[in-house]
């Protein structure tokens, strides 16, 4: 799925944005551990599998995935579980609702840049019952197709 320059700049900015509050809280000098909280009660996990193309003509390449949580109150724990090549390549990842167009308006808070590993990297609690989905996205460093694949854990 494309987006325009606009959207990729909100994305981008939105990402960044996060980026650097999540740095700024990890300064703050607590020395209290930080805790992801697990999906609890009968845990769905969805698996979606992507290819992301290097940019069309300027515009960075962003594939939106759809899911539905039926329960509200629960938790939702996203993983960029693989991506490649490189092994080390960092995407965009974002946590929205989906639109009737295609695209996913993103959820303020909810966006990060990550290269893939075995633990979440987006988390949100209290989750109301509904249709989400979730965008990744170059960030500027696609040069060739990059495979991926996230896995959605939610109650």
């Amino acid at each position: 799925m494309r987006w325009d320059r606009a959207r990729m700049a909100h994305f981008t900015g939105a990402l960044a944005l996060a980026t650097s509050a999540a740095l700024a809280a990890a300064c703050g000098g607590s020395s209290a551990p930080s805790t992801v909280t697990a999906p609890v009660g009968t845990v769905v996990t969805d698996t979606f599998n992507g290819t992301l193309s290097p940019p069309v003509n300027g515009v960075f390449q962003i594939n939106v995935h759809a899911f539905t949580i039926t329960t509200a109150g629960g938790n939702i724990n996203i993983t960029l579980v693989t991506a490649g090549p490189p092994s080390t390549i960092t995407l965009g990842m974002g946590l929205g609702n989906p639109s009737s167009t295609g695209t996913c308006s993103l959820i303020s808070g909810f966006t990060t840049q990550t290269s893939a590993g075995s633990t979440a990297q987006l988390n949100a609690a209290g989750a109301p019952a509904g249709a989400f989905c979730v965008a990744v996205g170059d960030v500027g460093n696609v040069l060739q197709s990059v495979s991926y694949t996230i896995t959605v854990a939610h109650t």
